[in-house]
């Protein structure tokens, strides 16, 4: 897919809430159970940077500042663990000036404040910093809260949470998100005018 291709995908994606896109992605797939740290609403698109950390310790963040491309997310798997804090306020600082758009983490955040206005989620936040002895992994799949993200995978994230997908598959949940989304305009519609035909459809193939 050529970077213009890719360029308008993300202006796209930006238009369609996680929530449509989930429901696009068969409403079975996606990462969960990560907070949203920063207080603005923002919306994240870009293209995953994957980092795999031992458990608490950093050094592979370290070694991935010094890789990242214009338009990355760094999405970093740390098992889940929380005791130990894998990036705060200097890290973030530095993602950002090397052109990281934001920040997954399945492990925990320190500075907090320091979030306020930069799109990242991650499991919890802890004073506890990280240890720097690896061993780690850059560019590998790597697993978000059991939800397994490729190196360069596409990810939308808004304040209903992170989705991810192939970039092979973006224009096919582009086009299955639209269509969701033109059927919910038609639902508000209904609302709006007092309808509920939108209901009895759901409750009929129940066979209630």
């Amino acid at each position: 897919m050529s970077t213009e291709n890719i360029i308008a995908l993300k202006e796209q994606f930006k238009k369609i809430p996680t929530t449509i896109i989930s429901d696009a992605l068969g409403r079975n797939t996606g990462i969960n159970g990560l907070k949203k740290y920063h207080q603005k609403s923002l919306k994240l698109v870009g293209r995953a940077l994957t980092i795999k950390c031992s458990p608490g310790d950093n050094l592979y963040i370290y070694k991935a500042l010094k890789q990242i491309k214009r338009g990355d997310i760094l999405v970093i798997d740390g098992r889940g663990a929380i005791d130990n804090a894998l990036m705060g306020e200097l890290i973030m600082l530095q993602g950002l000036k090397n052109g990281c758009d934001g920040f997954v983490i399945d492990g925990a955040i320190r500075d907090v404040e320091a979030f306020e206005e930069v799109p990242v989620y991650a499991r919890n936040n802890t004073h506890f910093g990280p240890f720097k002895n690896g061993p780690g992994e850059i560019g590998v799949p790597v697993s978000i809260g059991g939800h397994i993200v490729m190196n360069g995978d596409i990810i939308v994230a808004d304040d209903d949470g992170v989705v991810s997908f192939p970039v092979a598959d973006a224009e096919e949940v582009v086009k299955a998100s639209l269509v969701l989304l033109e059927k919910e305009d038609g639902i508000i519609e209904q609302i709006t005018t007092g309808k509920m035909d939108w209901v009895d459809q759901i409750l009929d193939k129940a066979g209630i």
